[in-house]
């Protein structure tokens, strides 16, 4: 490596200072791979000289993963115009690279009806599934997957090929690299969004008819697993304007490697490439949360793991299993609420994604909590008013892991299920935002909100002092990730985090600095993870029972007179965050 000049080391040494002290910067850029000339390729900015564009369209779909796909055709094809915009890559961010498994539900083949699929589902999801949602996604998974065929989608391991046919073919554009920090309502709709590249160094305004945030769920960046650039953003950002968000209470037990935490293992652990593939009915009831029951009890949990990776060890109390589902899973019949957690299956291979061998890319893990901070994927972020993908706010729709649908309720259901709903859902989503947009005239951001969220963009680029964000991350990540407060929870310990995320809330996130367009997204993202902790705590507080993905040692049993409810949260007119229950399977909200 070349010696640095001075003005080089100069920067290097600001950098380092920003990043609070040279020798936890060093150690935590060493930590994440990351090389020390990072710094150098990463400018300080003047806030002065960044560029503004304004960009107009009809439909603005922000994420570029499955439901973002789906979301962009299907509303290109209904007759609107359509921008794509995400902070990553197309068919390359996010979640969308790890899965493996999709879904596929062909009534001439499958031995139960829709409507048999949805029953078994609700008993296994113990009621907190949305019917419709279910339903929705099951009925048109197969049309989606013979698309996703024509496109190529089965010939890889990377999407990016698959993804970019239907887009160029109908000469979508897509804007990458493009970090959205907020949605813009105006007269109680959306009239679109903003935000900022990374690249260019500019602003970006989005006037649009309807938005629809296809980007995913989000976690506190925990090692191992592949959701490090999901952080809830808009989730977040739809909260701020007034948006009901719902699932926070629920908790994904995704086990993970602490090497290549991406890649695909088969049952005996060896890394291997694979292509995506289809799955059959096979409704289950994976937890996630049971394994961390496991470790919490017993300690030890390099030697208990998900199914395909060995036999858990027995232990009295733990996560309610409905009895069937405890025999499917090998485990004596007659178990009864509070009971010992289901075995797993014995050592082996997958079985083409059936059977008992581990979901597809899980073989050989160990114990789960890896996704720490992401809700079972479907069950966690807009509230929707209807089967269209709707959220409260007029002209805001969402789809995926964005989008509080209960499709498999707060449990693992069924495997590739998450894949499919992502597809259904932006198709489902790109059609009804193409359908509103059609009766809204053009749109006009005033002067006075695009001053408002350009200021509230770059407040971090303009602090003389503060905190880095990298910093306020790591501190989070300590509060909010250990196995006993995000998935064997009781109320003083949620208190006790609470407190803490409180603090980071009311005195850090105002101090959040960056001095480029890097640290830029990460001070947002910061933001939006403190924001989603205390939605969590507060949500977890309140649900005095044990359901599915939510275990409370002070409240283990179910309680069905009180909490056959989903738990929305909005934010009130004082800026204070609010609860109310919405009864299962109701509409409206």
């Amino acid at each position: 490596m070349k010696k640095p000049n001075k003005k080089q080391e100069m920067s290097r040494r600001k950098f380092i200072s920003l990043a609070g002290g040279a020798a936890a910067s060093l150690a935590a850029m060493s930590a994440i791979g990351m090389p020390v000339d990072w710094a150098l390729n990463n400018p300080e900015i003047d806030v002065d000289s960044l560029n503004t564009d304004k960009i107009k369209t009809d439909v603005l779909v922000i994420g570029s993963g499955m439901a973002g796909l789906f979301a962009a055709v299907k509303a290109h094809d209904a007759g609107a115009k359509v921008i794509m915009v995400s902070k990553g890559r197309l068919g390359a961010s996010g979640q969308t690279p790890f899965a493996k498994g999709i879904f596929a539900f062909d009534p001439e083949k499958e031995n139960l009806s829709l409507d048999e699929f949805v029953a078994k589902v609700s008993r296994s999801a113990l009621g907190t599934n949305n019917n419709a949602y279910t339903k929705q996604m099951a009925q048109h998974s197969l049309t989606r997957v013979n698309e996703l065929k024509e496109w190529g989608f089965f010939d890889s391991s990377l999407y990016n090929k698959s993804f970019s046919k239907p887009i160029e073919e109908r000469n979508i554009p897509v804007q990458e690299r493009i970090t959205i920090t907020h949605l813009i309502k105006e007269n109680a709709k959306v009239v679109g969004a903003a935000g900022f590249s990374i690249d260019t160094q500019k602003i970006v305004f989005y006037e649009a008819k309807s938005v629809i945030l296809c980007t995913g769920a989000g976690g506190f960046k925990p090692n191992g697993f592949p959701i490090c650039d999901l952080t809830h953003d808009g989730t977040i950002m739809a909260y701020n304007i007034g948006a009901k968000v719902t699932g926070k209470e629920w908790n994904d037990g995704h086990p993970g490697k602490s090497e290549n935490a991406a890649a695909c293992y088969d049952g005996w652990g060896d890394m291997f490439e694979q292509k995506p593939s289809t799955t059959g009915v096979e409704i289950r009831h994976d937890l996630g949360v049971d394994m961390n029951y496991v470790a919490y009890k017993n300690g030890s949990p390099l030697k208990m793991g998900p199914p395909g990776s060995g036999e858990q060890t027995d232990v009295s109390g733990g996560p309610y299993t409905p009895e069937e589902f405890t025999r499917q899973n090998d485990t004596p019949p007659g178990r009864k609420e509070g009971g010992r957690p289901p075995k797993r299956g014995k050592g082996g291979p997958p079985k083409g994604g059936k059977g008992e061998g581990a979901p597809p890319g899980m073989g050989g893990s160990i114990v789960g909590g890896s996704s720490a901070g992401m809700a079972i994927h479907k069950s966690e972020g807009l509230v929707p008013i209807n089967d269209q993908c709707e959220s409260t706010i007029p002209g805001l729709y969402a789809a995926g892991d964005a989008l509080g649908s209960y499709m498999a309720g707060a449990i693992y259901t069924q495997i590739g299920s998450s894949l499919a709903g992502s597809a259904v859902q932006g198709g489902v989503a790109g059609e009804a935002a193409a359908k509103y947009s059609k009766n809204i005239k053009s749109v006009n951001i005033s002067a006075s909100k695009l001053k408002e969220i350009e200021e509230g963009i770059l407040t971090p680029l303009k602090l003389e002092a503060g905190y880095s964000p990298a910093w306020v991350t790591q501190t989070l990540q300590g509060i909010m990730i250990p196995n006993f407060i995000i998935y064997i929870k009781k109320e003083n310990l949620l208190k006790a985090a609470l407190a803490y995320v409180e603090e980071l809330r009311d005195h850090h996130i105002p101090m959040l600095r960056a001095s480029n367009m890097h640290e830029l997204r990460l001070a947002h993202e910061t933001k939006n993870m403190i924001i989603s902790a205390e939605m969590k705590l507060k949500a977890s507080i309140m649900r005095t029972e044990s359901r599915c993905s939510h275990y409370r040692l002070d409240y283990p049993e179910m309680d069905t007179k009180n909490w056959q409810v989903w738990l929305n949260i909005f934010k009130g007119e004082d800026g204070t965050m609010q609860f109310e229950k919405q009864p299962f399977n109701t509409w409206p909200v």
